[in-house]
């Protein structure tokens, strides 16, 4: 998978929603104010994340905020240890925002992309929820 490739089927899926490119990261948004992303692509490491060394060629990190319950099913209740943050085509919590139940994946393969499309679902339909909450 691309980085177009998966920001094509994020496009599609958007309904009403949009994306914005800011410093070759891009963001997905569900409603107009841009307040929150419910997915991001990223292509470069920040002072305060570096853990997935995308300094790397070729190298982009989907990031996934999914619910509570999601993240838990896939990593558990603990907090999860001695992971490689640096890993290609591995599911695993944001480096970051895992307390924030974010989930990331560097360079997704196409069958990695199939396990994840539910949740790039999910981040959406959480944001479109707590748009209607406000």
């Amino acid at each position: 998978m691309t980085e177009d490739d998966i920001t094509q089927h994020i496009i599609d899926m958007l309904g009403g929603g949009h994306f914005q490119v800011a410093d070759d990261n891009t963001f997905f948004f569900h409603g107009a104010d841009n307040k929150f992303p419910f997915a991001t692509i990223v292509t470069k490491d920040h002072e305060s994340d570096n853990a997935s060394k995308l300094d790397r060629s070729g190298v982009f990190r989907l990031n996934i905020g999914v619910g509570k319950e999601s993240f838990r099913a896939l990593f558990g209740e603990q907090e999860p240890t001695g992971i490689d943050y640096a890993a290609t085509d591995r599911l695993m919590p944001h480096p970051v925002y895992e307390k924030m139940y974010w989930v990331s994946v560097i360079n997704p393969s196409d069958r990695t992309f199939e396990t994840v499309k539910p949740l790039i679902a999910e981040a959406r339909n959480l944001a479109a929820a707590r748009d209607k909450t406000k």
